[in-house]
Order: C-alpha cells, then structure tokens, then sequence
C-alpha cells in the first residue's frame, strides 16, 4: 500500500463516527443522509449504528446469541458447535474434524470454509485467527454495538447442501409496525463462496422482486421455492418478535433448518438498494427506536 493511501486510510480512522458515516454513505448510496431526522431505510440504519440497543450487542455475537435462539426456537435449530477454545493451539486443531468451518463471532465476513482438513495447516488457521481477532469491527463501518463483543474463534459443522455446496443463505428482513402489521422481504443469497454469488429477492408467497441489493447480481432464473418456506417464516417470526426489525439469517439444507445470525444493522446503513425507491419505501416501515 502507498504512502498516501496509508495516510487517508488513517485520517479516516480519525474522523467522528457521525462524519466518517455520512462520507461512506455518500460514497456508496450517493448521496449524503439525513442523520438529524432520517427517512430511508438506509438513513434509519445509520441512526441504529449511532445509537443501538442495548440489547444488539449479545444478539449480534455470534456465540452468546445461542443463548436466545436455543430460548425461542430450541437447540436443534443451531449448527452444532465443534469447539470455541479461548485460544487456537495445536491441540485443538489435532482434535477438529475432517472438515468444519471456522468463525469468529464479532463481526461479519469472518468465516473459513474447511472441507478437507489435510489441504490446511494449523499454521494457517491460526494466522487467520489472529489476523481476524485484531480487527476492532466497530472501526469498519462504525456500528457501536460491536464494541461490547469480546472477540472468540469458534469452530461449527460444516452444513452442505444436496450438491455438496455451501447452503444458500435466506435474509429474512423482518418488519413489524406499532400495529403489528408486517413487511418481510427474502433475500436468497447463493454461491456465497463461489465465483459468482448472487443475490435474489422474493415477498413471503415467493414471487420474485425487482430489488437488488449492493455488489451481488441477480440470478437469470428464480430460486427454486423452498419446500419448508411456511417453517422459515415461522422460524424467522419468532426470533424477530421482540424487535420493529431485525434481519434473520437462516439455511435450509437437505430438508431441515438452522439459524445463521441475527443482523440489526443491516449493510451498516450503506448497502444500496436498486431501484433506490426501495430505500425510501423501506424506510417507511422501519421506525427510528430509542435505545431501552
């Protein structure tokens, strides 16, 4: 990396969360948000980085959120955990399966997909562990509730699909007014791993939507309709029922069903949406919440 780039790199570090924020939404929503009083979908997310519940941060850790999901829905629902050792030795590498996917839990994109444990070494993983727990996620995108997350290496199953792949991811966007009226979007997230992944949209009776969403191209024909969608939606009620909105990740491989994650700031508030009508549209049902 160049000098000058270092540079910028570290004066952005330096910005207020409010400035550093209001620069990338420009920069990748292409315009500059309304953080005083916002109104898109995107705006209310910001606002959510700036000022979450209390409750976001065991809920967006990837290990302590077990703890609700095994309360709401039980614990066949939750990929098995292999290991969550407070530190990676050779030991428990010796101890990992043939194959697993490794994690940690404070942030997003931290994922290393194992399908043959000879074609890794220890040596490896464990430079990616340390590389991976050095990262003060808050400082990426300036979501706060990632400060109160104690940084953990964890090891899960390995879920394939019936072509041996990595399952599709269903993101269930879930919207609830002070009615209890509901909006719920299905982002279907396929070839997450491979060369070309893809992001589709579908409303509740699946029928595709004309929204894209940030770097991910659309599919040239739809998904095929999951057999257990009425489950998925069930499964993705329950864990969002507390919440005006929470985005419920969740995979179906092979016929069953397990939960993913929990995500209350979706795309850190600058994730574009295509058309950009949706921004605004979205931006109706999500209400701005004071922290509890």
């Amino acid at each position: 990396m160049s000098l000058s780039k270092t540079l910028i790199g570290v004066a952005k570090g330096l910005l207020p969360d409010y400035v550093y924020l209001s620069m990338h939404h420009r920069k990748k929503v292409g315009r500059f948000p309304n953080l005083m009083k916002p109104t898109t979908y995107n705006e209310k997310i910001l606002y959510r980085c700036l000022h979450p519940d209390p409750r976001y941060a065991d809920l967006t850790d990837k290990l302590t959120v077990r703890d609700y999901v095994r309360s709401k829905i039980g614990e066949e629902y939750l990929v098995p955990l292999i290991a969550e050792p407070e530190s990676l030795t050779k030991e428990i590498f010796d101890a990992l399966p043939p194959a697993f996917v490794m994690k940690a839990n404070h942030g997003s994109s931290f994922v290393k997909v194992v399908k043959d444990k000879s074609q890794v070494s220890f040596e490896e993983l464990s430079a990616l562990a340390t590389q991976w727990l050095a990262i003060d996620f808050y400082r990426v995108a300036r979501e706060r509730h990632y400060r109160a997350i104690k940084h953990r290496i964890f090891f899960e199953t390995l879920l394939l699909d019936e072509s041996d792949a990595v399952p599709a991811d269903y993101k269930i966007y879930f919207f609830k007014d002070e009615s209890g009226r509901k909006n719920v979007f299905i982002a279907v997230i396929s070839d997450r791993f491979g060369e070309q992944p893809r992001g589709d949209f579908y409303d509740t009776e699946w029928n595709p939507l004309d929204i894209g969403l940030g770097r991910f191209a659309r599919s040239k024909s739809p998904n095929p309709r999951p057999e257990n969608l009425p489950m998925l939606l069930d499964i993705a009620e329950r864990l969002a029922e507390e919440f005006q909105f929470v985005r419920v990740d969740l995979y179906a491989p092979k016929g069953k069903i397990y939960f993913g994650e929990l995500t209350f700031t979706p795309g850190a508030g600058v994730s574009r949406l295509r058309p950009d009508s949706v921004d605004y549209e979205w931006g109706k049902y999500l209400q701005v919440e004071r922290a509890h």
